[in-house]
């Protein structure tokens, strides 16, 4: 279907709803606050991996469309009228189309992997790959110098782009294998086509995205156990208002 910002608009105030119906900002906190204490972990024997920081932090947006699969899940139950305790979030892994998840899934881990190299590389070409000797020390470099200035350019030009791709194969697709049993290239077509038909539409939903996650994260990342969920519910009702209900493409 053709959809505007009146349906991006629709999509958020009911995701926003499906958050305050069931809540699940306690079990989102829990798991982002695990993987920052990871990297927090490694980061307490050396520098090496302070380069990869950002790009790790930012590409966990790769891999939010397969995250949220639960949430499509309970929005998909709620909308039905079914039981939507937090029990439930786990369901979605008895899905008929549980294999085709799993392997979109794997597809985005390795789009996620690819872009943690691209990274790397970018730093040891531009910045020549010398391992910081402090966090002060790699932040002057990236922020007041010519190189730092440029891997900031580059880095992000690059970034959109793999940000981008992930946008048009799974906008609609992860929604698509919990709602119906089809195969993950039926998924990504249809995913693919949406983008097609809606390209200014889809454009600012990838963006409205991404600001939400920047801002989720401003107050020590306490902001994306509200913002995650509440973007994944909403990525429900986009998919809804998208995709007609009688036809699989």
């Amino acid at each position: 279907r053709s959809i505007g910002l009146s349906d991006l608009k629709e999509a958020v105030a009911n995701g926003i709803g499906d958050f305050n119906a069931m809540p699940t900002h306690a079990v989102f906190l829990g798991i982002i606050y695990a993987v920052l204490g990871l990297i927090l972990f490694r980061l307490s024997f050396g520098y090496d991996v302070l380069p990869l920081v950002y790009p790790i932090l930012t590409g966990f947006i790769l891999l939010g469309p397969f995250a949220a699969i639960a949430l499509y899940e309970l929005s998909r139950r709620r909308e039905q009228g079914l039981d939507v305790s937090v029990q439930h979030l786990w369901e979605v892994f008895r899905s008929p189309s549980i294999g085709a998840i799993t392997r979109l899934g794997l597809v985005l881990l390795a789009i996620f992997f690819a872009w943690l190299v691209a990274a790397r590389t970018m730093y040891a070409q531009i910045m020549g790959g010398a391992e910081p000797a402090s966090l002060g020390e790699f932040a002057r470099q990236v922020l007041t110098t010519p190189a730092g200035h440029e891997l900031i350019v580059v880095g992000n030009t690059v970034g959109f782009v793999f940000a981008l791709l992930v946008l048009v194969i799974s906008v609609v697709s992860f929604p698509m294998l919990v709602d119906r049993n089809v195969s993950a290239g039926t998924a990504v077509r249809t995913s693919v086509r949406a983008v097609a038909a809606n390209p200014l539409t889809m454009a600012m939903w990838g963006l409205f995205v991404a600001v939400a996650l920047v801002v989720g994260s401003l107050p020590l990342f306490f902001g994306l156990a509200v913002v995650f969920p509440v973007l994944g519910h909403a990525t429900w009702h986009l998919y809804r208002r998208t995709v007609s209900v009688d036809e699989v493409i």
